[in-house]
């Protein structure tokens, strides 16, 4: 089954239209942050590198079983998050089945997330993924791996990441702030330098879920 499931996500990449969407969540944070982000990445990918992804992405809810029908989740926010057994668990089941969770720290939800990440995966570790892993490869070299897009506590930007039967299933960025780096010019005034760094390194990641 899993098998068959990767495969139809490696279809729709580039057959009919695929959506990605937006994970809602509990515990006060504002899952809501950095509204034209995921617009914004979806329309540079489907110039650069040619994904066909709807242009408007969804909003699920952790305990949805609509997760299911979205081969990519992205999650941001600045504070709190809180999963309960019922989110833990679908949320566990739609990774294993071949789904992909990116969790974005938008500064101010690490201390809350990692606990809930422990939650998801007791018996696996979030490990720091190498430079050289292919997330950093392709279609966009980044030598040093994550980008630095916004200073926040002046810490190098780090990437983790859950890993079962040596796939990736969980993408945790810190101290990076990926999300603010797609967003639209006027809200953060990032020189387009850094955004296409951002960017660049967002369709890898869409480049990764979609060919693994």
């Amino acid at each position: 089954m899993k098998k068959i499931y990767c495969l139809i996500l490696f279809v729709s990449l580039f057959g009919f239209s695929q959506e990605i969407a937006l994970l809602k969540y509990s515990g006060g944070g504002d899952w809501y942050a950095n509204p034209t982000s995921l617009p914004n990445l979806i329309k540079f990918c489907n110039n650069t590198i040619k994904t066909n992804l709807a242009v408007k992405p969804a909003t699920v809810s952790a305990e949805s079983s609509e997760i299911f029908n979205y081969p990519f989740l992205h999650m941001t926010g600045h504070g709190n998050v809180v999963f309960s057994p019922i989110e833990i668990n679908n949320l566990r089941n739609y990774l294993l089945s071949g789904g992909f969770l990116h969790i974005d720290d938008n500064y101010g939800m690490d201390q809350y997330i990692r606990k809930e990440i422990t939650k998801l995966f007791p018996n696996n570790e979030l490990v720091e993924i190498p430079n050289n892993h292919s997330l950093f490869q392709e279609p966009f070299v980044f030598e040093n791996g994550l980008p630095k897009i916004h200073e926040h506590d002046k810490k190098r930007a780090q990437a983790f990441g859950i890993f079962v039967e040596n796939r990736l299933v969980l993408l945790y960025t810190f101290e990076c702030d990926l999300g603010d780096g797609w967003e639209d010019y006027e809200v953060h005034h990032d020189p387009e330098e850094v955004r296409q760094k951002a960017l660049k390194m967002g369709a890898n990641i869409i480049n990764y879920v979609f060919k693994n």
